[in-house]
C-alpha cells in the first residue's frame, strides 16, 4: 500500500513540476554524474546567484521525489501524509495564482535505478547540462548490468539539452570527455585539474594554523579560465577534488559568458556541504575530515589521499562500509584497505563489509595493533576517543546507512555544533 501511495505522489508531483516549468520558463541548469553532484550543484549556485534569483536542489534532493520538490519548492514531507497534501496543493497554487518564481534552477539529477535521467529528461528542458566524474566502480552499480550502462544513464541527461544550450563536462574522466561527440551544442566547457581543460586548478597548497600543531584550515590554488589566472583560496575542506566543485562552478559561469573576476567574486560565497571533506575540530586538540554524507570506491581513494597530504602527527583512517557495489563489493573493500595502509597509521572499519577493509590493510602490512574493527558507529568513536593523541588527523568515511556521522559527533570538540555541522541531523534521520 505504501508504495502504491507514494506512486500516486510521485506522479502528481512529477505532474505538477512539468506544468511549472512551462508557465514560469526558468532556465536550468541540470548536475548528473557518479562522484561530487552535490558540491558541484552548489558551487554552480553560487556563480548564478550572485546576479540572478536562483533556486536549488535542497541538499542531495536528486531523486524521483527530490526533482518535483525543488521545482515546486517544497519540503520532504517523510511519512506525513498531512504535509504531502499540503506539498501538493502549494504545488497546484503556484499554477493557479500568480507567483515570484526564480530565474533559475540548480537541479541534482541522480540515477539509483535504469531509467531515472531517461525519463526526467524526457521532459526537463536544459541550458547548461554538467556531467561530473563517472568513475569505473561507481555507487548504485549493483543495480546496473555494467558500468557501461551507468554511463549511459547520466549521458542521457544531454538529450535534455536545448539546442542553444551548454554542455560543461569533466576533462579528467576519459568516459566523460568521451561524451563531447554526443552534444549537437558547440559549447562546450571542460573542468579538471589537466591542462588541456578549459577551466583548471594548479599549485595546491594546504592552509595551516599558526601553533604547536599543523592544523589544516583549507587550501590555497590557482584557478585558470582560458588564459586568464589568478589565487582562489577555499577555508574548511581538503583536497584536490574538493575543488572540483568551483572548478564546475567556474565551468558554468564561462558558458555564460562570465569573467574571471566575477566567478571569483561569486565563489566566495561557496562553502563545502556537510559531510565532504569537512574540516571539524576534534577532542584532544586533534582534526577531524568529515566525509561522511556517503562513500564509493573512488571518492575513497580520494579522501585518503587528501589524508595522505595532511600534516598531522598520526593519521588515523574511519572507514565504513561501501554499499550497493553488488559482486565488487569483497574486492573493492580490500582495495580500500590496501590503500588505507599505505596512508594511515591506524585503520579503524565499521561494518561487515568493512573487514574486508582490515583484511586489506593487513595483508598489505599494516601491523594487527593498529587495525580495529567495530560493527557500530557510535561505539566505534566512544573507543577512538581514548587513543586519540594531540594533532592527530582523522578521516571518517562510509555509505549513509552505516551512520558515520555518529562516530564524528562523538570526537567533536564541540559536540553541541553537531546540527549544524554534520548530515543527517534531521528529527526523522536522528529517530532512525
Amino acid at each position: 500500500m505504501k508504495s502504491f501511495l507514494k506512486k500516486i505522489i510521485v506522479t502528481l508531483l512529477t505532474l505538477e513540476a512539468r506544468a511549472v516549468v512551462r508557465k514560469y520558463n526558468p532556465r536550468i541548469v541540470a548536475v548528473t554524474g557518479s562522484v561530487g553532484k552535490t558540491s558541484a550543484k552548489d558551487a554552480i549556485y553560487c556563480v548564478l546567484a550572485h546576479s540572478a534569483y536562483v533556486r536549488k536542489s535542497q541538499k542531495s534532493f536528486n531523486s524521483e521525489v527530490g526533482l518535483p520538490l525543488t521545482i515546486l519548492g517544497r519540503p520532504n514531507a517523510w511519512s506525513n501524509p498531512l504535509l504531502w497534501i499540503e506539498n501538493l496543493f502549494d504545488g497546484l497554487s503556484l499554477l493557479i495564482l500568480p507567483a515570484r518564481y526564480p530565474e533559475w534552477l540548480v537541479l541534482e539529477v541522480g540515477a539509483d535505478r535504469p531509467g531515472d535521467i531517461r525519463s526526467v529528461s524526457k521532459w526537463l528542458p536544459v541550458d547548461v547540462a554538467v556531467i561530473t566524474r563517472l568513475p569505473e566502480i561507481p555507487v548504485h552499480v549493483e543495480f546496473f548490468n555494467t558500468v557501461e550502462d551507468i554511463v549511459e544513464e547520466k549521458a542521457s541527461l544531454i538529450s535534455a539539452l536545448k539546442n542553444e544550450g551548454s554542455l560543461v563536462l569533466y576533462e579528467d574522466d576519459e568516459r566523460v570527455r568521451s561524451l563531447t561527440s554526443r552534444a549537437s551544442t558547440a559549447n562546450i566547457v571542460t573542468f579538471g585539474t589537466s591542462a588541456d581543460a578549459d577551466v583548471s586548478v594548479s599549485d595546491l597548497k594546504i592552509l595551516y594554523e599558526e601553533g604547536k600543531h599543523k592544523h589544516a584550515l583549507g587550501m590555497h590554488a590557482r584557478l585558470r579560465i582560458g588564459t586568464q589566472v589568478a589565487p582562489i583560496e577555499v577555508l574548511g575542506t581538503l583536497g584536490t577534488h574538493s575543488l572540483l566543485p568551483l572548478l564546475a562552478g567556474a565551468a558554468v559561469g564561462k558558458a555564460l559568458g562570465k569573467d574571471l573576476p566575477e566567478i571569483l567574486e561569486a565563489l566566495k560565497a561557496y562553502t563545502p556541504p556537510q559531510g565532504r571533506m569537512r574540516i571539524i575540530e576534534g577532542i584532544k586538540e586533534t582534526t577531524l575530515i568529515d566525509d561522511t554524507y556517503n562513500s564509493s570506491p573512488a571518492a575513497v581513494a580520494a579522501a585518503l589521499e587528501a589524508l595522505k597530504l595532511t600534516g598531522g602527527r598520526r593519521k588515523i583512517a574511519v572507514m565504513g562500509d561501501m554499499l550497493e557495489l553488488g559482486r565488487h563489493s569483497a574486492p573493492e573493500h580490500k582495495k580500500a584497505g590496501v590503500h588505507a595502509a599505505k596512508v594511515a597509521d591506524i585503520l579503524i572499519t565499521i561494518g561487515f563489509r568493512a573487514r574486508d577493509m582490515a583484511q586489506g590493510a593487513l595483508d598489505e602490512g599494516m601491523k594487527d595493533t593498529n587495525v580495529f574493527q567495530f560493527e557500530d558507529a557510535r561505539r566505534a568513536g566512544a573507543e577512538l576517543q581514548n587513543m586519540l593523541k594531540e594533532g592527530d588527523v582523522v578521516l571518517i568515511k562510509g555509505s549513509q546507512s552505516i551512520r558515520m556521522e555518529r562516530t564524528v559527533e562523538e570526537l567533536m570538540a564541540h559536540p553541541e555544533q553537531a546540527k549544524d555541522l554534520l548530515v543527517r541531523q534531521d528529527e526523522e534521520w536522528r529517530k532512525r
